[in-house]
């Protein structure tokens, strides 16, 4: 009996170990879930989304692995980003840290905002108003904001927010040029970002930070004061119509 129990116990370990490989297999080739904290992508994402991210998307480099191992240099089966895309990234500034943003600006490209409209190589982005928005932030506060429709080069299109007119310093900025092998990215609520625009936070992307592309959401919930313990409040927390959208 002893025997037998020994043999189980062996056996239900193999299994988990056999799961735990297979798990981190998943995370380090294929997807890897993560979660919005901050306001920095609405209305395209909002706080309390999770979303699998497609590794598979840009290929690897070692960032892509666990505790970034100094195991591959720059990138292998590198595919290139497209204009518009969601990405993930390691912070250039502090590579522990992970940003998502919209890429929308290519190596070689110069990017400016002039009255907070996007140039992309001297051309202004289409933009047109649809509609006011009222934002919720990672704190709870309420703004009153507006929605844009943008179109970027090449014909895509996603929603932007613009809250405090079109006066600071990063609503006019001077142009960049992306060097070889970096990207320029932008949070869709222009006024509520951390990005590109500010090269002593983010600036230019290098290609080996790329983490993957944001593919869709697996789960939202309003995460403004959520108490996962509260578990009668879970219904009424959890944002059923974004379950398992796409993200554009």
């Amino acid at each position: 009996m002893s025997s037998n129990s020994g043999g189980g116990f062996k056996e239900t370990v193999s299994t988990v170990i056999y799961a735990v490989i297979i798990a981190l297999g998943i995370r380090t080739f294929a997807y890897e879930p993560f979660n919005i904290p901050s306001g920095s992508m609405i209305p395209t994402l909002l706080v309390g989304d999770y979303l699998f991210v497609s590794k598979l998307s840009f290929g690897y480099s070692r960032y892509s692995l666990p505790w970034s191992l100094p195991l591959i240099t720059d990138r292998i089966f590198f595919s290139e980003p497209e204009r518009g895309d969601v990405v993930v990234f390691r912070l250039p500034t502090n590579t522990k840290v992970d940003y998502i943003k919209r890429l929308v600006g290519l190596p070689g490209d110069t990017i400016q905002v002039i009255q907070g409209v996007l140039q992309i190589n001297g051309k202004a982005v289409v933009r047109e108003k649809t509609d006011d928005y009222l934002s919720t932030d990672s704190l709870g506060n309420v703004r009153r904001t507006t929605r844009y429709l943008e179109t970027l080069p090449g014909g895509r299109t996603h929603y932007i927010l613009e809250s405090m007119g079109d006066y600071g310093s990063a609503d006019n900025t001077d142009v960049y040029t992306v060097p070889a092998g970096h990207y320029f990215a932008m949070g869709d609520n222009r006024d509520n970002s951390q990005d590109s625009r500010y090269l002593d936070v983010v600036g230019f992307i290098p290609r080996e930070n790329l983490i993957g592309r944001a593919n869709f959401l697996f789960f939202s919930i309003d995460g403004v004061g959520w108490n996962g313990f509260e578990f009668w409040k879970w219904p009424g927390k959890i944002r059923f119509g974004r379950l398992l959208n796409g993200i554009e």
